[in-house]
């Protein structure tokens, strides 16, 4: 063993010392993993510290051994969720309120620890381009805001640097309506039930409190009958008869409100077209000034909002692949994928490594020559032979904005995949993962299904409160986390021997997991973002169908859809097996055997790496495009507005 490595076997060694002690229970079990961070039960999984550790590095690897203590020692999930409000937005603030309760305690009280969960919260504001959001004057997300402003009033410690800026951008906001609500948090700090009571209280003068909420229901369900955009949505996409009747009369009145308009704008034109271009750029201003201004406004935040809901996110699990079963279990799947598919591995492999070719052609290679240092340029050595006095010549090459890229394949882990499917699924992103790592492309592969069969723990709390009407998706969902991109691909090679287990593949709810990955890919530092989804079917889910509206799942997996391809700089590609995913994704293609998967997958990538990278989204505020091109359906006669992602996210 090299000093080295023995310095990096102390520090593990007194950091899982130290996280015991914060913790106050010596039970607690410290494990590494390329992908840490997280808690379950009383195992703490920490990132494992890289091979050259230095001060910066140290101080995050604390700060995250620290704050996973802290919640062990002070949080109790069990008081959390009984305290927890049921607005999406409302719980997304109480959930950091808690966060900052708990790491507080210890930064107050350690000087040290403060410290150390500095460097954290630097980190994750760099990861998030936090900087960048407050550069452009855009407004960060509320609940980390809210979180900085707690953990600066909790501890007396002032904020690092992108932290304050975050804090500042909706400090005024906050304090102006909640002052004296914040003001009495600091007694309750060290009392989960007493802060989670002062936290309702600071909702409630936010205007997000239980009251506010039944309120804004009672409205939705008394008040003026849907928009006919939503209802003409609703028709094309499903809905029961007699939304679709309905909704059809709205389309054709429309069409003849539409027709009238028409004719009498042909009449206005030929006479009076003058006239007529400054009636309509009158109007315009008048629309404009009668539309109030906000500074934080985003494309779509003007659209009605989604009508998915979720009975509960207790229950959800977010797990990494090697935690959902021993290591000799995954090595033993592993191997068993591995001899399943021996012969088809030569066929996947050829076609990866066609890919890896084509990849390689398409990266642009330039360097800078008569430098002053980096690679000796060969061919100018005959200058030194004929004078030896000339100084040597060096060249650099130039980075290439083709590795600046990272892909996300997402797999569909439900029932139906069960056999052939998984398995060539499996292999398949296994040797693409290898494939694109060897070309300086990042890939994540993520997989989604539930954790139970018509319902887990969701469904039996539904039960006991009584049954309500409507109450959304009734599962408990399980996403998993097989490789990071950041994970070398040797490091989680076995992870995807996990998909062999029997019992792992159950429903596929697709709408929440797009999201997820969606969200993960977006805190990429990245410039290009791709995603693949890999899907065999519809999304179902039997618990939630059955006491819903039979398409809940299949409308907001159009939501998410829709988002992602036309407001969000993700490229978003589909394949179908055995299903055709063409009526849904505007990018993607149907096979109709597993066998065909690899070419697929492999076809689909190059060509999308063939093309050049999508331009930067627009500036914030400018006005969002509607409608989809690409071979897709158009929505005619009428303009369908759509969703922001936030306010889909908020319906999950």
């Amino acid at each position: 063993m090299t000093k080295r490595d023995e310095q990096i076997d102390l520090f593990k060694t007194v950091l899982a010392a130290a996280t015991r002690a914060l913790a106050g229970r010596d039970e607690v079990t410290v494990e590494y993993s390329v992908d840490g961070g997280r808690l379950q039960g009383t195992t703490v999984t920490l990132t494992a510290p890289p091979r050259d550790i230095t001060p910066e590095t140290a101080a995050r690897a604390r700060g995250q051994a620290d704050a996973l203590a802290l919640r062990l020692a002070h949080h109790d999930a069990s008081k959390h969720g009984k305290r927890s409000p049921r607005g999406d937005d409302a719980r997304r603030l109480f959930d950091a309120a808690e966060k900052a309760r708990v790491e507080s305690i210890g930064a107050a009280a350690m000087t040290g620890v403060g410290d150390n969960i500095d460097a954290v919260i630097e980190q994750r504001c760099e990861r998030a381009g936090y900087d960048r959001l407050t550069a452009s004057r855009v407004k960060p997300p509320l609940e980390d805001a809210f979180e900085f402003i707690l953990r600066e009033r909790l501890t007396g410690r002032p904020l690092p640097g992108v932290a304050e800026a975050v804090a500042d951008g909706w400090r005024a906001e906050l304090l102006g309506k909640a002052e004296g609500s914040l003001a009495k948090l600091a007694g309750t700090m060290a009392d989960q039930d007493a802060f989670a009571q002062a936290i309702r209280s600071v909702l409630d003068d936010l205007g997000m409190g239980e009251d506010a909420a039944a309120s804004e229901t009672e409205t939705d369900d008394q008040g003026e009958e849907p928009e006919p955009e939503a209802d003409a949505k609703s028709d094309e996409d499903g809905d029961g008869e007699g939304e679709g009747e309905a909704s059809g009369g709205e389309g054709e009145a429309g069409e003849e409100r539409k027709g009238e308009g028409d004719e009498q704008g042909e009449t206005q034109v030929s006479v009076h077209s003058d006239a007529d271009a400054e009636m309509r750029e009158s109007d315009d201003e008048e629309d404009d000034a009668a539309t109030p201004v906000r500074p934080n406004f985003r494309p779509g935040d003007d659209a009605p909002k989604s009508t998915y809901k979720v009975f509960t996110h207790r229950h959800d699990e977010e797990a990494m692949a090697d935690t959902l079963c021993d290591p000799e279990e995954l090595a033993r799947l592993r191997a068993y994928l591995d001899a399943q598919l021996q012969g088809l591995q030569g066929a996947v492999s050829r076609l990866a490594n066609r890919l890896q070719r084509r990849l390689m052609a398409q990266q642009k290679r330039s360097w800078t020559f008569d430098l002053e240092e980096g690679v000796l340029d060969t061919s100018r050595l005959m200058r030194v032979v004929v004078d030896p006095t000339a100084p040597l010549s060096f060249k650099q090459e130039d980075e290439s904005e083709f590795r600046d890229t990272v892909v996300t394949l997402l797999l569909d882990n439900s029932g139906s995949m069960r056999g052939r499917p998984i398995m060539i699924a499996a292999l398949c992103a296994d040797i693409l993962a290898r494939t694109l790592e060897r070309c300086g492309v990042k890939v994540e592969i993520l997989g989604f299904t539930t954790q139970a069969w018509k319902g887990g723990r969701a469904r039996e709390d539904w039960v006991k409160e009584g049954k309500p009407a409507n109450p959304g998706r009734l599962n408990d969902l399980r996403h998993i986390v097989y490789k990071s991109a950041d994970a070398p691909w040797r490091r989680v090679r076995r992870n995807l021997g996990l998909m062999m287990r029997e019992g792992l593949l159950k429903e596929n709810i697709d709408g929440e997991a797009l999201l997820w990955a969606y969200h993960r890919l977006m805190a990429r530092t990245e410039q290009r973002k791709i995603m693949m989804v890999i899907s065999d079917g519809a999304p179902v889910d039997d618990s939630t169908l059955s006491v819903n509206v039979g398409n809940i799942l299949e409308k907001h997996l159009r939501e998410v859809i829709d988002q992602i391809e036309n407001a969000s700089p993700v490229e978003l590609i589909a394949i179908g097996i055995g299903h055709d995913v063409t009526r849904w994704y505007r990018r993607a293609v149907t096979i109709t055997d597993a066998e065909q998967l690899g070419g697929a997958m492999t076809e689909k990538l190059a060509e999308l790496f063939a093309e050049e990278p999508p331009r930067r989204q627009e500036p914030r505020g400018a006005p969002a495009k509607s409608g989809r091109s690409g071979g897709t359906r158009v929505d005619q006669g009428r303009a369908v507005k759509r969703t922001s992602l936030q306010q889909v996210a908020k319906g999950s």
